[in-house]
């Protein structure tokens, strides 16, 4: 299956398609799934020196490694007091500093292995929709105190001249972070996973494996690998191949709309080549792209695939809102994605016992946690598995089915009401200011 119609899609540089698997191969290692843990883990397997094949069903980063908002910043889709509060505060810390170094991973790989089209474009910052500025300044002195890691922070006037909206109040501007065109940046590594001796297969999915006296075998429509370790990197389109990793993580569905070409429309708006995602949960996330004349948004979550249609309008209600500017753009394509969620919100990164491992369910949080969660799978293969333990608290632990799925979404609708009262409250309290 080619890729559906996005942005990235759109403006990748790569040309030619992979081979199929044909026959039966062997090898030190197997991953399963093209997105970025697997590329990552092959990656990092191959410069090893180990015998790496990577399996893809469709297209490498077909899933949401190749469709997603492009944001790479430190951190998970669960908050670093949320963790602490899990595995205590040491543990959280040592979990926080992977996570930054899944950041850097990425910018490294991109410049080390000359991915140029990957196109980064430094800085994000991270705004409020109602005033809690102090939270903001304690939560930077914490980054900067514990981790080393600087991050500015805006007052509400300092926001407002960058983004022209009477929505936002401060800000936290981390100048570290970046994003990118995740698509070609996925291209660039499969490359450099070739170039170190691994193979690549696409469309090629893998429907069963079995585990036979020291090896397992991997079986595909039109052939099979024999390898001593298997990695399953899948996400949130995760089949039937392993029954107890389906069953562990929720399958969640992000939108995102690209605008048409209106650079001075646009600048009436955002004066800003920084990419920018507000507090709230599922909140809105949004960057300037081909070369600041066109808006790439996304937001919302649903825990099944929602008519796009429809959630593209309510994307783009959620714009002109905040940015009543905007209410003459257009929105020239949309597109959705399935994303995999623990209900732990962490990453599930770890064993299933003789060689097999998992690294996956990186959703609301996934390009610098792919990076450092590849690198700590292969790790763990090559005899030094101390970081991957570090995951060991959030496995895979039953999701909960059709059951898990309405919580989740019941969750959501409850925290976008708070999120809308606490803004509302702010808003109330601004309007008193200025009157």
């Amino acid at each position: 299956m080619d890729y559906i119609d996005t942005f990235y899609s759109r403006t990748l540089t790569a040309s030619g398609e992979k081979p199929r698997l044909e026959g039966l191969h062997e090898a030190d290692c197997c991953i399963i799934g093209g997105g970025l843990a697997g590329l990552s883990t092959a990656f990092h397997l191959a410069e090893a020196g180990k015998s790496v094949i990577l399996l893809e069903e469709n297209r490498l980063g077909w899933g949401a490694s190749g469709r997603n908002g492009g944001f790479v910043s430190p951190g998970y889709a669960h908050g670093r007091s949320a963790i602490a509060g899990m595995v205590g505060q040491a543990h959280a810390d040592d979990l926080h500093r992977l996570s930054i170094e899944g950041m850097q991973l990425v910018r490294r790989h991109i410049a080390l292995l000359g991915i140029s089209h990957a196109d980064p474009q430094h800085g994000i910052m991270s705004v409020v929709r109602y005033d809690t500025g102090e939270s903001l300044r304690r939560d930077a002195d914490i980054m900067s105190e514990r981790f080393d890691y600087p991050l500015a922070f805006m007052d509400t006037s300092q926001v407002r001249e960058v983004l022209r909206s009477q929505r936002y109040f401060q800000a936290l501007r981390d100048d570290q972070a970046f994003h990118f065109h995740p698509l070609n940046y996925v291209h660039g590594l499969a490359g450099a996973v070739e170039k170190a001796g691994g193979e690549i297969f696409e469309q090629s999915c893998a429907v069963s494996y079995e585990r036979k006296g020291a090896s397992t075998l991997i079986k595909t429509a039109h052939g099979e690998v024999r390898v001593r370790d298997l990695v399953i990197a899948t996400g949130g389109y995760t089949g039937s191949l392993s029954s107890r990793m389906q069953r562990a993580y929720l399958p969640i569905a992000t939108y995102v709309m690209l605008s048409e070409s209106n650079p001075a429309l646009i600048e009436q708006a955002i004066r800003t080549r920084h990419a920018v995602g507000d507090n709230r949960r599922a909140g809105d996330y949004y960057r300037l792209v081909d070369e600041g004349k066109r808006i790439l948004w996304g937001g919302r979550i649903t825990t099944r695939a929602a008519d796009t249609k429809a959630l593209t309008r309510e994307l783009r209600a959620e714009m002109t809102s905040t940015f009543p500017q905007l209410t003459d753009l257009k929105v020239e394509l949309a597109w959705s994605g399935m994303m995999s969620y623990a209900r732990h919100r962490m990453p599930q990164i770890g064993s299933l016992g003789d060689n097999v491992w998992y690294c996956t369910a990186f959703g609301g949080h996934g390009m610098n946690t792919t990076a450092i969660g590849g690198k700590v799978v292969a790790e763990a293969i090559l005899g030094e598995p101390e970081r991957l333990r570090l995951f060991a608290p959030f496995g895979l632990s039953w999701a909960g089915g059709a059951a898990g799925l309405a919580v989740a979404q019941a969750t959501f609708w409850k925290l976008q009401m708070q999120d809308k009262w606490q803004e509302w409250r702010s808003q109330r309290g601004g309007m008193r200011k200025w009157s």
